[in-house]
């Protein structure tokens, strides 16, 4: 699906080197292994994740969202905290990495991936 792909790459985009080296050390990876983590974390999140409502207004930043239970509140949040403990252990079947490790993983992209949606949110205006 071309839009799990341009999730993807936005997700990947907006997490930046930085992001992507922290996520890599989090998971005890190289920066390939992170981005194959960051690939079908996107792809599992695309397919779960409703559009953002526009009523939400766009976040600022990564380090300000504060992990997952406190990724900007709202129904988005909400729905990301919910799909986290499915999305980890799809994402930890697919991967083979344990199940603890990628969840604390999605606690750096759920707020990306926030991010991500909140910015075509704003774009859709």
């Amino acid at each position: 699906m071309s839009d799990d792909s341009t999730f993807e790459q936005d997700v990947l985009n907006e997490l930046g080197d930085d992001g992507l080296e922290q996520l890599a050390q989090e998971l005890g990876t190289d920066s390939a292994g992170a981005r194959a983590v960051v690939g079908t974390a996107a792809s599992e999140l695309a397919g779960e994740l409703p559009s953002l409502p526009p009523e939400e207004p766009p976040l600022q930043g990564v380090a300000t969202l504060g992990g997952l239970g406190m990724a900007g509140g709202g129904v988005t949040a909400t729905v990301l905290a919910k799909v986290a403990k499915p999305v980890a252990r799809t994402v930890s079947k697919k991967t083979g990495l344990p199940e603890p490790t990628v969840t604390r993983a999605l606690e750096l992209l759920i707020p990306v991936a926030l991010t991500v949606l909140s910015k075509r949110a704003a774009k859709r205006k």
